[in-house]
């Protein structure tokens, strides 16, 4: 006789296991039309003290400032100044000419790794400028621009990314990954996520101690799936802690697409709905909106009025690193189809415009950026790159966890120097 558990279930429906698909592979079509661009300036703009279900429509939406006629429109026009617009337009035309640089030294054997931000410039360096420079950032792995706007010395930014002798980190970190106290830009981590209740911690205690800081967090849409992310919103929720939560969504992770992360079923916008927290989608290729939505979240802050997540709607136009080929998983033509352009000729297009910008001044600034990296680089080579032997002492390695160094310690090190020596021998170990 069957068991009648089994004979109920021959009954029921097969259940099916859904795995996400991209929309397109290598080699495929692109059509973006399945995605709702509104037309800009037409998204609200509530009062940055508001209850957050007011930004909750804003989460479904896109909020836009520039137009086809590469004017401002709308509400969260952020009017700034020419002279603010021209100095942004500098600073992500300076992470461009960086990152392609960057992108060559590695090619070259000058360092092991680099990622570059192409298509995403102004989710930082826009993003930045609307922070007070006190304000505490932590970062992913692809907000060089948060640095550059805060004006660090790319001479600095190479060492580091060449793990030389002057590399002020020592070349305990992956290349890319900076730090810089001094511009309150915290370490950037490989492990994924780990900035995001870093950051809420920071806004807890700069509010415990009646503080005016507030922190400012980025992350990729992929990592939004790590524990990290809601265990930050739920806390900064709870303590209304002053914090904006960045997710930067190009689409992909390495060559996982947003899907994975669970695009398919809302914006990562909506995820503030679910905590109560403020919320806002935002034209991540739109410099004047990024600015305008980063400010609000400030404002909201400073004003004790909670956390804010902001989407930035973008596009990974290269490879995740120089690790990643993603002609092996996506289509050539993404990056020509996207359907909301270049960030950097977006706000070059409406400078001239507003008639304070020309090709012949966009054509002389991109020379000169490219020089001045140039001069950078060969400034940084003279501290050595990877591979010729030019690093900080080898002892440096069991240095700046302990005050004084404790015996055991001073045992291994000396055993591992002699060691090095044995194995490499001619290559200064101290």
């Amino acid at each position: 006789m069957a068991d009648k558990h089994d004979e109920k279930g021959t009954n029921r429906p097969k259940l099916a296991l859904h795995v996400p698909e991209p929309k397109y592979r290598p080699g495929d079509k692109v059509d973006y039309s399945h995605l709702d661009i509104p037309e800009p300036g037409k998204q609200p703009r509530p009062d940055e003290a508001c209850e957050p279900k007011e930004t909750y429509p804003l989460c479904d939406d896109l909020i836009r400032v520039l137009g086809d006629d590469n004017k401002a429109h709308g509400p969260w026009d952020p009017r700034l100044d020419a002279e603010t617009l021209r100095q942004m337009l500098r600073e992500m035309a300076l992470v461009r000419a960086f990152d392609n640089r960057m992108y060559r030294a590695q090619r070259q054997g000058k360092t092991s790794f680099y990622m570059k931000c192409t298509g995403e410039e102004a989710t930082s360096v826009c993003a930045t400028h609307a922070l007070d420079g006190d304000d505490m950032i932590f970062p992913s792995y692809r907000q060089q621009g948060c640095l550059i706007a805060r004006g660090y010395e790319l001479t600095e930014m190479i060492n580091q990314i060449y793990s030389n002798k002057a590399d002020k980190l020592k070349g305990r970190q992956l290349p890319i990954m900076y730090c810089s106290k001094r511009l309150n830009f915290f370490s950037i981590s490989g492990n994924l996520a780990t900035q995001l209740p870093q950051a809420t911690g920071f806004a807890m205690a700069s509010a415990s101690k009646g503080d005016s800081r507030i922190a400012a967090t980025w992350v990729g849409e992929g990592s939004t799936a790590e524990g990290d992310f809601h265990s930050a919103l739920t806390f900064a929720t709870v303590y209304n802690a002053p914090v904006i939560f960045n997710v930067i969504n190009n689409q992909w992770a390495i060559s996982s697409f947003s899907g994975f992360a669970g695009a398919e079923r809302a914006t990562f916008a909506a995820r503030a709905i679910g905590y109560g927290m403020a919320g806002l989608r935002v034209d991540g290729n739109d410099p004047l909106a990024v600015f305008a939505a980063e400010r609000w979240a400030a404002d909201r802050a400073r004003a004790n009025a909670g956390p804010t997540l902001i989407e930035h709607f973008t596009y990974r136009a290269e490879g995740h690193s120089t690790s990643d080929d993603p002609s092996a998983y996506r289509s050539a033509e993404e990056r020509d189809e996207w359907p909301l352009g270049d960030p950097v000729m977006r706000l070059a297009r409406h400078l001239i415009e507003l008639g304070e910008w020309s090709d012949e001044q966009q054509e002389e600034m991109d020379a000169e950026l490219d020089t001045k990296v140039r001069t950078a680089m060969k400034e940084a080579e003279k501290n050595g790159i990877l591979g010729h032997g030019l690093h900080h002492p080898f002892h440096t390695m069991f240095e700046d966890v302990f005050e004084e160094l404790p015996w055991h310690l001073e045992e291994q090190a000396e055993q591992a120097i002699r060691e090095r020596q044995i194995k490499f021998p001619g290559d200064p170990a101290e």
